[in-house]
């Protein structure tokens, strides 16, 4: 019998494994790169090993070091979780040729699953629907638009939408970089590309006896850049087309016998909305997004991938599904802009009324999936996404109210996350009846999805807090007079102004701090309640008498967060006083995060037109474009090939028509 696993992964799937691991008895080792030293997965594991770097390629890619890291430790068994090495048939090799059990399926299933080139044409020959997959230097105009895959891995990696025919070869390069960095893999090939479909995929569990389960179908048609961001079991489109599910129960159980599978996997397939579907791809691990079939089905999916790698038998049938469970990604990313990842420290992330994490729902409510704490650090070398929540309700209806009201509640200070999209996709009319598809974005328009839950007056309400917090507190600290009500003293008092900003807004709150209380110079008939360092109670004027609204304020350093349930706003401190010297060179380009330059297309000197790509940043295992932002003349250009850069760095100067009349 396993007992001993390490999990040769990290953050949230390494915490999802460990806790499976500690409720079955058995021990556990954690690998950990030099970015993830003080990970909570590296704290959590019974024993944890070093990799040295940070790069997955010098760290969570290398299989010898996986390999010697679990003989060193006692670890008798591996899990992969998913990315990096999980649908890798070398590495799964090696674990079994070190005689350490591989808690996935046999190495030729991986191996025929591992090319998407391969896999298509065994599931065609299977009777599996598939597209034909094309050679990426036999596209013709007839073929576009096309779509570029990377065949090994997933994930949105190594993936291009190719429209124009002079576009292929640099998007074809830029996949194979993506790809080699994420999976160690350049191979990539096209297929026709359906600019709207809906993803549904069914999750597989097999043992080495034969039997196969289908545990019902997810739909993950929800996506920013081929990468899924709300999962639901089950699938609306399936629930409402007659037949649809036993055709896709079928074609997932041939595609798994197909292959001798073992273990649990996911058949993923693109659906029309007539419910004809077609083959993607086969997952030859377990999926980041299967929280919802565990909590359909009643099952951990884990245990039972530990439980068929030590030869148990699975029952004759799998369970019925029940209710409904819908996850949604929190990532720390920008979707106003580009969906730009973010990196630096999350100060606190808090889910009030979790009910679970890293367990199945067994009633109405919430998990929480998390690969990071409040206080931890979110690196530049892997995937941003913080967190999973998932929801359970009995009905679509319910499961969508509650991971809204959740994530609507949730308090995620420190760093720009998606979560207000998030609560606006699933409060949007689309979503709640079921319409989704992989253009859910393009169709309802990403500027009015990403626009912040709070409203401009929220987050004047939340600035007076702000203010009225920072009184207190200074009244608290205060050397003198500290036990003194607010604005006691032999003087008349004077107006005070703090200003912040909040996105591209300044607000500025002036008050008056009198013996009879606080007035509000801009805000005529606002009345404080009571104010503390980290909470304030305001009367707000309303149409049938002031309504009493409390605010909760965190602040770290000049960054102040307020969260009520008017919706969350993120402030900055305006100091009174700016050097200066840190004023910006007007047409700088700044890094929008913290990366490495991987390539340059202009010099100093050269004219450039709007849009125009400068430069190439190389962050979370994705690249990102640095464009010019107006006609004009590139003057300088600061950094080179190859070069680490920190986030606002000024990265290279474009001189502009409205820079000389500017000056």
């Amino acid at each position: 019998m396993i007992t001993h696993v390490l999990v040769a992964n990290r953050g949230e799937i390494a915490r999802r494994v460990f806790a499976t691991a500690r409720r079955m008895g058995l021990a556990t080792t954690a690998v950990f790169s030099d970015a993830d030293a003080a990970a909570p997965h590296t704290a959590e594991a019974d024993v944890a090993t070093r990799l040295p770097g940070d790069a997955p390629g010098e760290t969570y890619l290398q299989v010898e070091q996986l390999v010697q890291a679990a003989r060193s430790t006692g670890a008798d068994a591996v899990h992969p979780g998913y990315g990096f090495l999980s649908e890798n048939a070398a590495f799964a090799q090696a674990v079994s040729d070190a005689g350490l059990r591989w808690i996935g399926p046999p190495v030729k299933a991986i191996e025929s699953m591992g090319s998407k080139v391969e896999a298509k044409a065994l599931m065609a020959d299977a009777g599996v629907p598939v597209l034909p997959e094309l050679d990426p230097q036999a596209v013709t105009e007839a073929d576009l638009p096309v779509l570029v895959k990377a065949s090994a891995g997933g994930g949105g990696r190594g993936m291009r939408v190719v429209r124009a025919l002079s576009e292929l070869p640099e998007q074809v390069d830029a996949a194979r970089r993506e790809a080699e960095s994420a999976f160690g893999d350049r191979t990539v090939f096209c297929e026709r590309y359906l600019g709207t479909g809906r993803h549904v995929e069914v999750q597989v569990l097999a043992d080495q006896h034969g039997t196969v389960w289908a545990l019902g179908e997810r739909e993950c048609s929800i996506q920013r850049r081929h990468q899924k961001v709300v999962e639901e079991a089950p699938s609306p489109l399936v629930e409402r087309t007659p037949g649809m599910r036993g055709r896709l129960f079928e074609a997932a159980r041939l595609a798994a016998a197909a292959i001798g599978y073992e273990g649990a996997g996911t058949v993923e397939f693109l659906a029309d909305e007539h419910g004809e579907f077609f083959f993607l791809e086969m997952n030859t691990r377990l999926q980041v997004e299967h929280p919802v079939t565990e909590n359909t089905t009643g099952l951990d999916l884990v245990r039972w991938q530990l439980k068929v790698a030590d030869g148990h038998a699975l029952p004759a049938e799998p369970p019925a599904s029940r209710g409904c469970s819908i996850e949604a990604r929190l990532y720390a990313e920008d979707p106003a802009h580009d969906w730009r990842p973010q990196s630096g420290t999350l100060q606190r992330l808090e889910l009030p009324g979790t009910a679970a994490e890293f367990a199945v729902l067994t009633g109405p409510g919430i998990r929480l999936d998390s690969g990071v704490t409040g206080g931890d650090v979110v690196s530049v070398h892997y995937d941003p996404m913080l967190a999973k929540v998932i929801s359970y309700g009995e009905t679509r209806e319910e499961a969508a109210q509650l991971l809204a009201a959740a994530l609507a509640r949730a308090k995620v200070h420190g760093l720009v996350t998606n979560r207000d999209l998030l609560v606006r996709v699933l409060q949007h009319p689309a979503f709640l009846v079921g319409d989704t598809d992989t253009a859910f974005f393009d169709r309802h328009g990403l500027d009015s999805l990403a626009r912040p839950l709070a409203t401009d007056d929220t987050a004047d309400l939340a600035a007076v807090a702000a203010a009225m917090a920072a009184a207190a507190e200074n009244r608290r600290t205060a050397p003198v007079g500290a036990h003194l009500p607010t604005g006691w003293r032999n003087l008349p008092p004077l107006p005070q102004t703090k200003t912040f900003t909040c996105g591209d807004r300044e607000i500025a709150v002036s008050y008056l701090a009198t013996r009879t209380g606080v007035e509000f110079t801009d805000h005529p008939g606002l009345t404080l309640v009571e104010a503390s360092p980290t909470r304030v109670v305001l009367d707000v004027p309303g149409e049938h008498g002031p309504l009493r609204r409390a605010f909760e304020v965190a602040r770290y350093g000049e960054h102040v967060h307020v969260d009520s349930p008017l919706g969350p706003v993120a402030l900055v401190r305006v100091p009174r006083f700016t050097d200066p010297a840190e004023r910006l060179t007007e047409g700088s380009l700044l890094a929008p995060m913290p990366g490495k330059v991987i390539r340059l297309a202009a010099a100093a000197g050269d004219q450039v037109t709007a849009g125009q790509p400068i430069l190439w940043l190389e962050a979370m295992k994705m690249e990102h474009t640095v464009a010019a932002p107006a006609d004009g003349v590139l003057t300088e250009l600061n950094v080179a090939a190859g070069q680490q850069v920190e986030l606002g760095a000024v990265l290279a100067v474009v001189d502009t028509p409205d820079c000389e009349e500017n000056a």
